[in-house]
């Protein structure tokens, strides 16, 4: 558990929604003391113990901490696995002789982890059954070939056998590790089933127990080197659509696309170009990504000649396959590489889109988001037109509850035609607006006999009129 930062000594307690109740996910020491364990519920640890400081657990952060903490642990051997949610397994048979002795190494790992404000257990034995029996129980060294002495004492929970295979040892008076190891193979696998016994051998050795290592995470980079120099865009260019197909392969089979690409020239003089390119969707098409390096390409200087190229996906999102038919059309994609081209002079962030908003008020009834990092969706719900060209409200002369028959806006004289209203729009009380504390508005469509068509409202409560939009 990591330490806190403040009341370190007091009871605490992760807790996290189990089985339709909330339980116990992680606990200290102080708060082990007072009783408490792991799948306890919550209202029970606290009738246990009232002083109990808990907080909600994060499994996903901690899933996200344990694949790091593997990481750092390569520092002592290259062979990791995970063991469950809560620690790791390392297999340092080749790795012991980079140090003094294995008890210089423990130490060495409590010392570092300690600094990271994690306390650690950390058990090293000849088997990974009583390693983790011995990091359960405080931690320790089992030296080689003292493995059933080592553990012997230890209670049978720590075979890493059921909770409820524990409770039926302990009440038949089988509390140690020795106590189960004097008993008639035969007499324990008929009461307790085969589980019992594979877990005992595997701490003991009897039985070989492997170590599934972490896979290294997938890497997106492909070079190549040159035989000669090459200096013409049409070269370099050929040269990167290689690169992207091999890389695009590996795409393919992670089922991820490239929204960031790195495409890096290195010239005989040892100087390195780089060519950076942001795709408005995640892509793993080579045909549909090679034309959108062609201006940054362009723009390189070969100098001397190139002689070696890199392509890197430096990000990369998923992309899973899907099923493609013979009526789906290619207009989106079209549109995602016009995004990317246009993206590519003036930055991805400037190209953007207008998107509905859950809001009555005319001012709120749209977000704007960039075109790369958003997808149109929903759809704007209105009873009554809305104008094309929204802005500020600009105030006109007006009296009356109706709009006035002639009036001047923006420096032009203008009379009303027809006008189609009144559209009574209340303000939303709960938002903090100062254009709108003045109260409701009474907006009307005013057809103009000049050809405008414009979007009025009047403020009954401190009457005025204004024109706020126009429509096509």
């Amino acid at each position: 558990m990591r330490a806190r930062s403040t009341d370190s000594d007091a009871p605490f307690a992760l807790t996290h929604l189990h089985k339709s109740a909330n339980r116990i996910y992680c606990l200290n020491r102080a708060a082990r003391a007072q009783g408490l364990h792991p799948g306890m519920p919550h209202a029970d640890a606290h009738a246990f113990c009232p002083d109990l400081i808990s907080q909600p657990a994060d499994l996903p952060g901690d899933a996200r901490f344990q694949q790091m903490l593997a990481r750092w642990a390569t520092r002592y051997c290259p062979w990791i696995g995970l063991e469950g949610p809560h620690g790791l397994v390392l297999d340092v048979t080749g790795s012991t002789h980079l140090w003094p002795d294995e008890a210089t190494m423990l130490g060495d790992m409590k010392q570092r982890l300690s600094r990271a404000g994690i306390h650690a257990l950390i058990g090293i034995a000849d088997t990974r059954g009583a390693s983790w029996a011995l990091a359960l129980h405080g931690g320790g060294i089992a030296q080689p070939g003292q493995t059933e002495a080592r553990i012997a004492r230890l209670p049978v929970s720590a075979l890493r056998i059921a909770e409820k295979t524990c409770v039926s040892l302990e009440r038949l008076g089988l509390r140690t590790i020795a106590d189960l190891i004097a008993l008639p193979r035969p007499t324990v696998t008929r009461r307790f089933g085969a589980e019992v016994l594979l877990r005992l051998d595997q701490a003991l050795g009897a039985q070989p127990e492997s170590i599934s290592p972490l896979s290294d995470p997938p890497h997106y980079g492909v070079r190549m080197t040159l035989p000669e120099p090459i200096g013409l865009t049409s070269d370099v260019m050929a040269g990167t659509q290689r690169l992207l197909t091999r890389l695009c392969e590996t795409l393919k089979e992670q089922e991820v696309g490239a929204r960031v690409l790195q495409l890096t020239l290195r010239r005989v003089d040892q100087d390195s170009q780089q060519v950076e390119l942001r795709l408005a969707r995640p892509l793993r098409d080579a045909g549909r990504i090679l034309p959108l390096f062609e201006r940054g390409v362009g723009e390189v200087e070969a100098g001397f000649g190139i002689d070696m190229m890199r392509l890197e996906a430096t990000q990369v999102e998923p992309l899973p396959v899907k099923q493609v038919t013979h009526i789906a059309g290619r207009d989106k994609d079209k549109l995602d590489d016009l995004i990317t081209r246009i993206g590519t002079r003036i930055g991805l962030e400037n190209v953007q889109r207008f998107l509905p908003a859950d809001s009555h008020i005319p001012e709120r009834s749209f977000t704007i988001a960039a075109a790369a990092f958003s997808e149109p969706e929903g759809s704007w719900v209105a009873l009554h037109p809305r104008p094309l060209k929204l802005f500020t409200p600009e105030p006109i002369a007006g009296h009356g509850n109706r709009p006035p028959k002639s009036f001047r806006w923006r420096n032009m004289s203008l009379s009303t035609g027809r006008a189609t209203g009144p559209e009574r729009i209340a303000p939303e009380w709960w938002m903090a607006d100062e254009n709108w504390r003045a109260g409701l508005r009474d907006y009307w469509r005013v057809e103009t006999r000049q050809g405008r068509r414009l979007w009025l409202f009047h403020t009954p409560q401190n009457p005025g009129w204004f024109v706020q939009g126009e429509f096509a």
